[in-house]
């Protein structure tokens, strides 16, 4: 019981540090990366679909990205979806394909940038904390139900603290990794 209690606690506490990683990716860093259009959904004949299930994103160059539907009657649709998003980006359209410039970051929406990523990560540390709380609260339970003996609950709780300490260790790691990237001139 315990030990499904251990794998459950880190298996949330994974899930955060995955979470992190993809929610930073979105977060533009001065270069041109598929992972930018993630969150922005285009109007597919009426069904609100992510943009890379409609087109093929690639990365030419550090600075530009390059959107080609398989469909072209959705290009005027993918223009509108990203000019809506708070990317910030204007895409360029040729009628086949779509150009996305990304332009230099100044340094005050680096630094906003970064006050962004983490705050996210704040959010995620506090994801951790939670399945840490809940973890201790089963083998709280268990200890309860005289299942297992008060010695086991405190090595167990032992455990559940360093498998927090060291996801947010990952969580930091991941953050510092973001930042390092944002302030990349």
């Amino acid at each position: 019981m315990l030990s499904e209690v251990l794998q459950e606690a880190e298996v949330h506490m994974q899930k955060a540090v995955e979470g992190l990683r993809r929610e930073l990716a979105s977060l533009r860093a001065g270069r041109a990366n598929p992972a930018l259009l993630e969150k922005v959904t285009v109007n597919y004949y009426g069904t609100p679909t992510p943009v890379n299930q409609v087109a093929n994103i690639s990365v030419p160059e550090a600075r530009l990205l390059v959107i080609q539907p398989w469909d072209r009657n959705v290009l005027p649709e993918i223009e509108k979806a990203i000019l809506k998003s708070d990317l910030g980006l204007m895409p360029s359209s040729d009628g086949t394909l779509i150009r996305i410039s990304i332009p230099q970051l100044t340094e005050e929406r680096r630094t906003e940038l970064v006050k962004v990523a983490r705050k996210k990560a704040e959010e995620y540390k506090v994801m951790v904390r939670n399945a840490r709380r809940e973890a201790n609260d089963k083998l709280k339970a268990e200890e309860k139900n005289k299942s297992v003996s008060e010695d086991e609950v405190k090595r167990a709780q032992g455990k559940v603290q360093k498998l927090t300490d060291s996801f947010i260790q990952a969580l930091d790691k991941v953050l510092a990794n973001k930042e390092s990237e944002i302030m990349e001139v």
